[in-house]
């Protein structure tokens, strides 16, 4: 984490926080191709897995008095559909196993990166950005499934005095088309800044006089750093249902 640099004259600690983004192979040191399995591919499988293990092994006896796995399951179940059905409405009901695989998908990825030595895979864009797409090109597409040339009334806001029309659809189509940009960018830059500041505090706890306070400043960070995991899951899944019921009411 910190390392002694004694380059010329001066000597000084270097950290490199980022370091710990970096993809690598799992076995080897070559280069990194289609099919190399590195520790990006590695944390992705154990999410999958961590994800099936939850909700299919888990919950599948369904008993009347539920353990706690199957506790977690379901908690997470309701807490999903109440907010698909929240924000969506019955029409987007039918959606939900989609968010709800997208919203364990995130929050299991989230957690798991904060096992030390871990890799955070939703601190890179690969990752975020085909999740935003994802859900970007389903909800345009089944808008105009849904209601055909009348989703572009999404962009005519009709309650906005007429000379005003034109202006406020050339700002809405940029905002609706910035949509998956902001939806990457939101979750692997809240990610990846809390990871990076943890092994900054880190680094520093090598340093005898100051590492009380480090080790201090690591454990709030971590602390954060779980709530974090949590919402930025949350703010992707509920930003995901606010975009379905554009496409499924798009009228303004």
């Amino acid at each position: 984490m910190a390392t002694e640099a004694h380059g010329g004259e001066e000597g000084g600690l270097v950290f490199h926080p980022m370091d710990q983004f970096i993809v690598q192979p799992l076995f080897g040191d070559g280069a990194i191709n289609m099919f190399t399995v590195t520790n990006a591919t590695l944390w992705l499988a154990l999410t999958v897995l961590a994800v099936i293990a939850l909700m299919v092994l888990g919950t599948g006896k369904r008993a009347i008095v539920p353990s706690r796995t199957q506790s977690i399951g379901e908690l997470a179940y309701g807490f999903v559909y109440k907010m698909v059905e929240d924000v969506t409405g019955k029409d987007g009901v039918k959606y939900f196993p989609y968010i709800m695989t997208l919203f364990m998908f995130i929050v299991f990825a989230n957690f798991l990166a904060l096992i030390p030595m871990s890799f955070s895979t939703t601190s890179h864009f690969a990752v975020t950005v085909v999740l935003a797409l994802a859900v970007f090109l389903t909800v345009t597409v089944l808008g105009f499934i849904k209601n055909g040339a009348s989703f572009l009334g999404l962009f005519w806001v009709s309650s906005a005095p007429l000379a005003l029309r034109p202006v406020l659809a050339i700002i809405e189509i940029i905002s609706y088309f910035v949509r998956p940009v902001s939806h990457s960018i939101r979750l692997a830059g809240n990610i990846m800044a809390g990871h990076a500041v943890i092994k900054v505090f880190a680094g520093f706890a090598a340093i005898a006089v100051i590492s009380p306070v480090s080790i201090l400043a690591i454990t709030a960070m971590y602390g954060l750093e779980v709530l974090v995991a949590f919402i930025q899951a949350y703010v992707f899944t509920i930003l995901t249902c606010v975009y379905l019921k554009d496409a499924l009411h798009p009228h303004h």
